[in-house]
């Protein structure tokens, strides 16, 4: 039972490159990795200027290096947790442990639906301080509009992964939930009939005959006698 729990199969199988490439879970998982490359690294490489000739660079969200800080920041993590839950969904159909699954899926669900509302904080951060930016002489338009846009792309794929861990984990619940059951603790099995056993025998066994040597007068025997000489 427990190496077909949580959503995959049975384990000790051969991995199969294609169809794990075509799962959808690993189509979504990919694309939110690819979408927190963008992000972070067009922040890096393109998101601090210096529009008006200061010695510092700034963000080119209005000057605010706290939202160019997180948006790198929440892009990294989300590259590096990508990265590793590929690896984990991969590894996943050769795990027996129904425990160790659980454990899997669970930290999936928790992780993507914190990161999740991690990206909605990050779009609306980005948002704003973009919408607030005056001075835009020497920043990448480009650049920084697709910093946005990917960033709620984000959302939609970290919500997704959401949903694909949650009935996950919904389904392995209702797979240990009718799994086996020890008989010795299964209280609503009814204990057996005793006539389902052979009946024990109160006599001996069958054609047994009193033996005929013994005595019948066993409970009051005669009296000694003493020889007469």
């Amino acid at each position: 039972m427990e190496s077909g729990a949580y959503g995959a199969s049975l384990s000790g199988g051969d991995f199969d490159f294609m169809s794990f490439v075509k799962q959808p879970q690993t189509i979504v998982r990919i694309l939110s990795w690819i979408f927190s490359i963008v992000v972070f690294a067009t922040i890096t490489g393109e998101g601090y200027v210096n529009p008006s000739l200061l010695p510092d660079t700034k963000c080119m969200f209005n000057r605010n290096d706290s939202a160019c800080g997180f948006g790198v920041g929440i892009g990294i993590l989300a590259f590096l947790a990508c990265v590793v839950f590929i690896i984990l969904d991969a590894y996943f159909p050769q795990i027996s442990n129904a425990k160790e699954r659980k454990n899997i899926v669970t930290a999936d669900l928790v992780f993507s639906g914190v990161w999740t509302l991690f990206w909605f904080i990050c779009f609306c951060v980005l948002t704003n301080q973009w919408s607030h930016t005056t001075e835009v002489a020497g920043i990448p338009v480009d650049a920084a509009r697709a910093v946005v846009a990917f960033s709620f792309f984000s959302i939609v794929t970290w919500a997704l992964l959401t949903t694909f861990a949650y009935t996950r984990y919904r389904q392995g619940v209702s797979d240990l939930d009718q799994g086996y059951t020890d008989p010795a603790y299964d209280n609503s099995t009814p204990y057996p009939s005793t006539s389902a056993y052979p009946p024990y025998p109160t006599s001996g066994p069958e054609g047994y005959q009193q033996s005929p040597f013994t005595p019948q007068n066993q409970e009051h025997p005669a009296p000694y006698q003493p020889p007469s000489y």
